[in-house]
């Protein structure tokens, strides 16, 4: 593959550029404690998103889209404040005042509202695991989009383990009579995003900040008409699920914060490993606390994808490591 236009060099590139409040200017060379604290934060970033269905469970009285809506005004309310804060505001200004990265930003804006929206559906609705098996087949998605839309090239060994990856996919699909829709849906809601937000050079923070200002007005609106229609559930289900919903904005900034924070102080292999502790938390949620049926069929064909996934993480930490000897 060519390293300049490699999937993860796509991570990478994203998140070298944001600059969270109190970020350091980015250099070839961090020392130990920037390793430490990027390390902290990726970690802490991934451990958020994996315990997230145990914060949507506290929301299931709450409507979906209810859910979803007051995800996008409170995070569109906190990012904006903090940016403020940190005297930012122009950077999401400037975004936003070009006609072609107002379009693109909307575009991942929808495609993460998408995103957003099927996995508070999924987690509500008892369906964890197969939302935890959308995470775990992203990145061979991106990967896939990398071949078919960026030209990239895959070695042999990587296209053995996309191979796997789709035997194990084909596998679940047969086991259970029907594609695992939510889980394709995750994968190629979240990839899109992805690829959409390499073509705009907008910081992480400010992308978001953008993002949620083009499409949180769609989400405020729908709360006003149910808080007029009755069926609101902000104000009228109790001050501990007001509090919950408020807090929404803050679960959905917060790893992201993290997130570029420590993406920019530790290597990029090094975040593709650290990557799976969100699904593998998820999956263990699903599975042990809320008892989501996980037999040997469904248990064979996600040990085919994690084996497919564990071949080309190892074949690119190998490749990272050669590169590396070399200079």
């Amino acid at each position: 593959m060519n390293s300049k236009h490699s999937v993860l060099s796509l991570i990478g590139e994203r998140v070298q550029t944001a600059r969270p409040c109190a970020a350091i200017p980015m250099n070839t060379s961090p020392s130990s404690a920037d390793s430490r604290s990027g390390l902290a934060a990726v970690i802490g970033a991934f451990l958020i998103w994996g315990v997230l269905p145990l914060y949507l469970r506290l929301l299931q009285s709450v409507p979906v889209l209810q859910i979803m809506s007051h995800r996008l005004v409170w995070c569109c309310l906190f990012v904006s404040l903090w940016l403020a804060a940190c005297g930012r505001l122009g950077g999401v200004r400037a975004a936003l005042a070009t006609p072609a990265t107002r379009w693109r930003l909307a575009a991942s804006a929808t495609m993460i509202s998408v995103n957003w929206l099927v996995y508070v559906w999924s987690v509500n609705n008892g369906h964890i695991v197969e939302a935890s098996l959308g995470y775990f087949i992203n990145p061979l998605v991106n990967v896939l989009f990398g071949v078919l839309l960026l030209s990239e090239r895959l070695s042999r060994v990587q296209w053995g383990a996309v191979g796997l990856a789709t035997v194990g996919v084909a596998w679940l699909t047969w086991h259970a009579g029907a594609p695992p829709w939510i889980s394709l849906a995750l994968a190629l809601s979240f990839g899109a995003y992805g690829l959409i937000r390499k073509t705009v050079a907008v910081e992480a923070v400010d992308g978001l900040a953008a993002e949620t200002l083009l499409i949180a007005p769609i989400g405020a609106a729908y709360l006003i008409w149910t808080q007029f229609d009755g069926s609101g559930a902000f104000g009228h289900a109790g001050g501990l699920i007001d509090l919950w919903l408020v807090v929404s904005g803050v679960v959905t900034a917060l790893p992201l914060a993290l997130f570029a924070y420590g993406a920019r102080r530790i290597a990029y292999s090094t975040v593709g490993v650290c990557q799976y502790i969100g699904p593998t938390l998820q999956l263990l949620i699903g599975v042990v606390l809320f008892h989501e049926p996980f037999g040997t069929a469904r248990a064979f064909g996600f040990a085919l994808i994690w084996l497919a996934l564990a071949i080309y993480a190892g074949e690119g930490l190998l490749r990272a490591r050669r590169e590396r000897s070399r200079t």
